[in-house]
């Protein structure tokens, strides 16, 4: 059987006795400012030391020290206050700071550590203070003369432990403190939120749409068929810059030439006939008479004949302007058939564009002139182009891609340069004011009137 000495006995009983008593205290500790207060002055009951420090980092990742042992108050503006903090800061992330350990000035570099002797005692005990499965709440640091020992370790790790769960109940106590106030002011949250949302339905906000738009010229000309035919070839490629009096396409001329060949052979016997006619009335009364309709007859002849030739000179359709030649695939058109006045191409200036926009029945909004818009181009979206509302049609029309909608034009802003003719993107058009409930409920209002039908 083991002999322990009476008094190394008494001491044991002591020191037992002593860390009952502080983690008594600390449970029943009145506020987490009391907590403070028993563990960096009241351990030293247990275990002796100069000076002690209580260390936590907030939610925000800012650490600070909460208080310190001798002092109500500790001031936090103090050199060692100030030093302190700085000190902890780096020694709360050393490597093992999730177990007590021995510090002391040569853990900090610098001048950090070169301080250490100014503000402390030689030996510091780190002690971490965290619960099971959390994170830590933060640190004690204990320094004084002499160097700590292995005993002093355990009996601090159960002191700790203690301490650890005492504080994390006040932290739970003040989260649950915290929603159960706004459990009972939940029926005044409530209101003064139904409120404020009440309130931020009258705020006045610009009404908008968004509608399909592409570049598109301004003011371009339209190269229209002169007769009827079937397209030969084009002498152009699209998006061809021409100049003024260039060819730009050619109609077959094979039908024209056959019509010219028939209209000769006509006018050929109707001069024969005339001739006949001419040498026979110097002797024949009837054929006197006959002799002003066949000079008619062959006038006809001839008119035909100069009006098929020129439809020759026609068939070489030539620009009237300079500008760029804007036509589909000329694949498409080669072999096509055309009427008199049909839209083969345009020839447009590529400094001069607008906007034609073409705004869903669904999505219309009352415009006024100058409306802005803002043009959102599918290759960069984030660069709006800015431009004004020149034009509206009154009536919804079937757009070429099947939509039926309004068509607009707007004229791009001064001083913007054009984007390339052709390029699509989204526009969006703001309308008058009105207010936040409008704004949100026009098309589900639209709806329902059209569900209910009043």
């Amino acid at each position: 059987m083991l002999n322990v000495a009476p008094s190394s006995l008494d001491a044991q009983l002591f020191g037992l006795g002593t860390l009952i008593q502080l983690l008594k205290r600390a449970r029943r500790a009145a506020s987490a400012e009391e907590l403070a207060f028993v563990m960096v002055n009241e351990t030293h009951i247990l275990l002796p030391y100069r000076q002690a420090a209580l260390w936590r980092r907030d939610a925000r990742g800012v650490g600070k020290v909460v208080t310190v042992s001798g002092v109500a108050v500790a001031e936090r503006n103090a050199p060692f206050m100030l030093w302190l903090g700085r000190a902890l800061s780096v020694l709360e992330q050393d490597e093992g700071r999730d177990s007590i350990r021995a510090v002391d000035g040569g853990d900090l570099e610098g001048e950090l550590g070169k301080a250490w002797a100014e503000w402390l005692p030689a030996h510091g005990l780190m002690v971490p203070l965290r619960t099971e499965g959390q994170s830590a709440l933060g640190t004690l640091l204990f320094a004084r003369e002499n160097p700590w020992s292995e005993g002093d370790r355990h009996l601090m790790q159960e002191l700790a432990d203690g301490y650890s769960y005492a504080w994390a109940n006040f932290q739970r106590g003040r989260q649950q403190r915290f929603f159960a106030a706004l459990r009972r002011r939940s029926g005044l949250l409530k209101l003064a939120l139904a409120a404020a949302v009440f309130g931020l339905m009258w705020l006045p906000v610009t009404l908008s749409a968004l509608a399909p738009a592409e570049v598109v010229p301004f003011q371009p000309t339209i190269v229209r068929a002169p007769l009827e035919g079937v397209v030969d070839h084009f002498e152009v490629q699209p998006n061809e810059q021409v100049r003024e009096g260039q060819a730009l396409l050619v109609l077959d001329r094979r039908a024209i030439e056959n019509k010219l060949e028939v209209a000769a052979k006509a006018l050929a016997v109707a001069e024969a006939e005339y001739r006949q006619a001419a040498q026979q009335a110097v002797f024949d009364d009837k054929s006197r008479s006959l002799l002003a309709v066949l000079k008619g007859r062959m006038e006809q002849r001839q008119a035909d004949v100069s009006y098929t030739k020129s439809l020759l000179d026609r068939v070489r359709i030539t620009a009237s302007r300079s500008g760029l030649a804007l036509f589909d695939d000329p694949n498409t058109w080669t072999g096509r058939p055309v009427a008199i006045g049909e839209k083969l191409l345009e020839i447009a200036d590529p400094d001069q564009a607008e906007l034609e926009i073409w705004l869903p029945v669904s999505d219309a909004i009352t415009l006024k002139p100058d409306a802005d818009v803002d043009f959102f181009l599918n290759v960069s979206p984030g660069s709006p182009v800015h431009a004004s509302l020149r034009q509206a049609s009154y009536e919804a029309t079937q757009s070429p891609s099947g939509l039926l909608g309004y068509r607009l034009k707007a004229k791009l802003a001064a001083g913007t340069q054009p984007p390339r003719i052709g390029l699509k993107g989204t526009a969006k058009l703001y309308g008058e004011r009105v207010t936040l409930f409008y704004y949100l409920l026009r098309r589900p209002l639209a709806a329902a009137r059209q569900l209910v039908g009043f």
